[in-house]
């Protein structure tokens, strides 16, 4: 994701998406490393991680081989922005299991606050923009943490029962 937006914002010429998105590619692959480094099984684990380079070398081809140059920003806009709507209604396969169990110990409070701040902040920003591959695949993520907060406030903490 943060790599997609790196490129729309290098295509754009934003210094804020380009920013945003490069801090955010550079804190994502130190956490990959990490992670594998202290992974016990790191053939599986390494697996993933190749075949995530190989889309991203896929994805980079495809953009600056296939697509023209008069609509490249378009259509790396248009992936962004699915993929920004995909990763922020992930979430929400966990809400049958929230209204199931009556319990909010599969989500995260700090995630949620963290989620609303973050896609609030990008609508405000692809409006004053007036830029829709910004604003729109932000909205989902500001819908779904207020969907979050009711759940959290519908079934409190103090409500869930024991294992």
């Amino acid at each position: 994701s943060n790599l997609s937006w790196l490129g729309y914002g290098c295509l754009k010429g934003d210094g804020t998406v380009i920013t945003v998105n490069a801090i955010g590619a550079a804190l994502q692959t130190l956490y990959i490393l990490v992670y594998l480094y202290y992974s016990p099984a790191k053939r599986p684990v390494l697996l993933q991680v190749l075949l995530l380079l190989a889309v991203v070398v896929t994805g980079y081809g495809y953009f600056t081989i296939l697509v023209d140059t008069g609509t490249r920003l378009t259509h790396l806009g248009l992936f962004c922005s699915v993929f920004t709507i995909t990763m922020y209604l992930s979430p929400l396969a966990d809400l049958a299991k929230v209204v199931r169990s009556k319990s909010t110990r599969c989500l995260s409070f700090p995630l949620t606050v963290t989620t609303l701040v973050a896609s609030s902040s990008w609508t405000l920003y692809g409006l004053q923009l007036h830029d829709p591959y910004i604003t729109v695949p932000n909205v989902p993520g500001i819908l779904t943490s207020l969907v979050r907060f009711w759940l959290f406030q519908r079934y409190r903490p103090e409500q869930d029962k024991p294992y």
